[in-house]
């Protein structure tokens, strides 16, 4: 398609302007995060990965595994990731530039948002420097955002996402989200969530995603306790007609099954994955679903031959026991290594990407559903005429019983555990 009529079509009306901006001559299809939602939604019971490009090889890996499935696909990074205090090289601000350069160079054409994830709001005093960095970052390309102010109780966390909509396009794709990622302790309810997005919604703000802590965790999942699938469906079903659908964070470790579950008992079309990638992409061995196994001693096992070379892992071990990194305290060798990485012999690095690729198409066929999604992605635009697809539903609430005085008061009624502090990060 990426010589047709149509394509050419997609790419003058289906990319946001900033992206037309940045790259007024790219062939590559980034698009709106509502794009990516709407076309699993139109597909059913399937949802894509949104993949955290914590490292080159992931992201190189992930877009040539989604044009191989035909899915449309997110890339993401975090805030603790690739923010202002980042531990991975890819970051808030250079993230667009790197897709929109791999999807030129590997003639990718199925359509790629580009996410902040989990900009994290957690206290009151961030805001003044969100408002002048979210504008930042979609100057540099970003086409989707999660506002996560999660940590805050749920009155601050609604005027949070408020007071912070302005500096969102309205064009792109919004996630918001309650309860931390914490596990099986101080779990959302449908009550938290509905305040959340009924706040939003009499405000005129329709979120794409919601976030939910049902059950998961992130990076390592040690418990086997996992997704809450009927929780989050009845929450689902709750938000319906406020047009929300599922956000699902903390996927590493939650088994194939419970995963195919998610994508076909809820409304969720979003998926991330981050931990696994990273892991799958250094050559660790992994299960089915992306965990990393351990040998007899704890420490993690390096399949020889695969991911980077013996003597790079060796190297990063070294440094990770310098550091006293542990488990998921990996992930802090991300920028450290990233040069390193790149400066490995070419075969080495296109194993790497290769394994990731072979990872993530799996994932997106044989669990989330994902295949021929960019067809539908791109039959919305095609059919809109437009970057901006609009809300998927209408205003219901009456915003005269959502003034900041009233949110305070609604949210003091709330009967909810919000359990102990949680993973808020990444």
């Amino acid at each position: 398609m990426s010589n047709s009529a149509d394509y050419a079509k997609l790419l003058e009306t289906g990319r946001p302007p900033n992206i037309k901006e940045l790259f007024p001559h790219s062939h590559a299809l980034i698009v709106s995060g509502k794009v990516i939602d709407r076309a699993l939604m139109a597909k059913g019971g399937a949802m894509t990965m949104a993949a955290n490009g914590r490292n080159y090889f992931i992201i190189r890996g992930a877009l040539q595994a989604a044009q191989r499935a035909n899915s449309a696909i997110i890339i993401e990074i975090a805030r603790s990731e690739g923010g202002a205090n980042a531990y991975c090289a890819v970051n808030y601000w250079n993230m667009a530039r790197i897709v929109d350069n791999l999807c030129n160079e590997m003639e990718i054409t199925i359509p790629v948002a580009i996410h902040a994830d989990h900009y994290g709001i957690k206290q009151e005093g961030d805001l003044a420097m969100a408002k002048v960095e979210i504008p930042s970052i979609f100057d540099a390309g970003i086409t989707s955002i999660a506002v996560d102010a999660s940590h805050m109780p749920d009155d601050k966390n609604l005027l949070a996402n408020l007071e912070l909509n302005s500096c969102i396009p309205d064009w792109a794709g919004l996630e918001t989200e309650v309860g931390e990622i914490k596990g099986a302790q101080g779990l959302s309810t449908v009550d938290d969530a509905s305040f959340l997005i009924k706040g939003l919604d009499a405000h005129g703000i329709c979120a794409d995603w919601i976030a939910l802590n049902n059950g998961t965790t992130h990076g390592i999942e040690a418990s086997g306790q996992g997704i809450q699938v009927e929780l989050t469906g009845q929450i689902h079903k709750a938000l319906a007609p406020y047009g929300t659908s599922g956000a699902q964070h903390g996927t590493s470790g939650n088994s194939s099954e419970r995963l195919r579950s998610i994508s076909k008992e809820t409304a969720t079309t979003k998926a991330n994955v981050a931990t696994a990638l990273q892991m799958v992409s250094w050559g660790l061995d992994v299960n089915d679903y992306g965990n990393a196994l351990l040998d007899e001693t704890g420490s993690f096992r390096k399949v020889k031959g695969e991911g980077v070379t013996e003597e790079m892992w060796e190297q990063m071990l070294a440094c990770a026991d310098a550091n006293g990194w542990k488990g998921g305290a990996f992930k802090q060798l991300n920028v450290l290594f990233e040069t390193k990485l790149l400066g490995q012999a070419a075969d080495i690095r296109a194993r790497m990407s290769k394994r990731v690729e072979d990872f993530v198409y799996n994932m997106l066929v044989n669990v989330f559903s994902a295949e021929d999604s960019a067809d539908f992605a791109k039959d919305i635009l095609l059919k809109a005429g437009s970057y901006d697809l609009g809300a998927k539903a209408e205003r219901i609430e009456d915003p005269a019983e959502w003034t900041k005085e009233q949110i305070i008061a609604k949210a003091a009624e709330l009967d909810t555990d919000k359990g102990p502090d949680g993973d808020f990060d990444d």
